[in-house]
């Protein structure tokens, strides 16, 4: 066996007694938390943590090694005083737009959550869990009435996060106006694209202008701010509470059925128990190689394993032209045997297999 493999089993092996040893590390600091919350104490500890830093170093002799160690005990401690908080204070969840939006009333639907971030774009709410900011973001990843989020999709793909809940919820759209403003002095309406759209025969049968905004909730908002007695917002219906609005008219939606579904994305992966068969759904992304017949065979074994495919969806991949990326949500637990054999499978045929997280369906009522 040659030095670079012998180096990396060696790794590997110290990796996996380390894995453990931090496990235990966080039950201790969760123990830790409790006091803290018991006694009023604040999560952070700037003295102690310059007092464990100038005594842990001195176990490490190497001078270069050293100063890495303390990079890594600095880190460990971050890692620490996140969880406590976690634990003390609830999860904090991101959502793109401002408060009122359908995001925003996606994230409610979580339990235990103790705050709600808002975020400017879909990829800074991504970066605000992968950077542990934030400990889940709640993104839409389809419409039944405008189709796919593609932007979202495609950081499922190139990221490492992984969907731990999806929720559908009900899109009711309402129009909202200052108080006092009649449906006959309304010349225009501000709202999101995709919900001008959803609209769009009742903003046609009343003859109205539209100007195109960001976000449902930030088009209420800015109506708020607005001297305009002749405007109108498209957005929830719990905007106008919100933002000081009354609700004119409810459900202009041109379809009636209009569904969004969000995805929880979080750094964890929830992993089912084997045996399980209520309700499980799990969604892979994989790649196939650009010849005939190379995504019928992916079909054909997901088929041969007994799983129903919800959706199957092709996306363009950024780095290689004319090349796709597929990602589709089957019913079914993936830890069963069925499972495991199907994934690896796939991974002989396929150029990349990407198990992206397991969940149980649930409706935002």
């Amino acid at each position: 066996m040659d030095e670079l493999k012998q180096a990396r089993l060696t790794i590997d092996e110290i990796d996996k007694e380390m894995a453990s040893l931090f496990e235990k590390r966080m039950k201790a600091v969760q123990t830790v938390a409790e006091y803290k919350k018991a006694n009023g104490l604040p999560i952070t500890d700037s003295k102690r943590e310059a007092e464990i830093i100038e005594r842990n170093k001195t176990m490490v002799q190497d001078p270069m090694i050293q100063d890495y160690y303390v990079q890594y005990l600095q880190a460990t401690m971050d890692v620490s005083k996140k969880y406590q908080t976690r634990l003390n204070s609830g999860s904090k969840v991101a959502y793109c737009g401002v408060e009122g939006a359908y995001a925003y009333l996606a994230a409610k639907k979580i339990p235990g959550y103790s705050e709600l971030v808002a975020y400017s774009s879909f990829e800074k709410a991504y970066a605000s869990v992968v950077d542990g900011t934030c400990d889940g973001a709640m993104l839409p990843i389809e419409n039944s009435y405008a189709g796919d989020v593609g932007s979202v999709l495609d950081l499922s793909f190139s990221g490492n996060l992984s969907i731990s809940q999806v929720i559908e919820l009900e899109i009711c759209h309402a129009l909202l106006v200052k108080p006092g403003t009649r449906i006959e002095d309304i010349k225009t309406v501000w709202s999101h694209p995709q919900a001008l759209s959803q609209c769009d025969e009742y903003i046609k049968h009343h003859g109205f202008a539209t100007i195109e905004y960001p976000n449902t909730a930030i088009a209420s908002k800015a109506l708020s701010e607005s001297s305009a007695n002749d405007v109108a917002v498209i957005a929830s219906p719990e905007n106008a509470e919100l933002y000081g609005l009354e609700v004119l008219e409810y459900k202009i939606n041109s379809a009636s059925n209009n569904t969004t579904r969000f995805a929880l994305f979080t750094r964890s992966y929830n992993k089912p128990d084997a045996s399980s068969k209520m309700g499980e759904h799990f969604v892979l992304v994989f790649t196939v190689l650009n010849e005939a017949g190379a995504l019928a065979k992916a079909l054909n074994i997901i088929g041969a394993h007994s799983f129903n495919m919800r959706n199957l969806r092709s996306r363009p991949m950024k780095s290689l032209m004319w090349n796709y990326y597929f990602f589709v949500e089957l019913e079914g637990n993936i830890n069963s045997v069925d499972g495991r054999d199907m994934l690896q499978e796939l991974n002989t045929i396929c150029d990349k297999v990407k198990l992206l997280g397991t969940y149980q369906m649930s409706r935002g009522e």
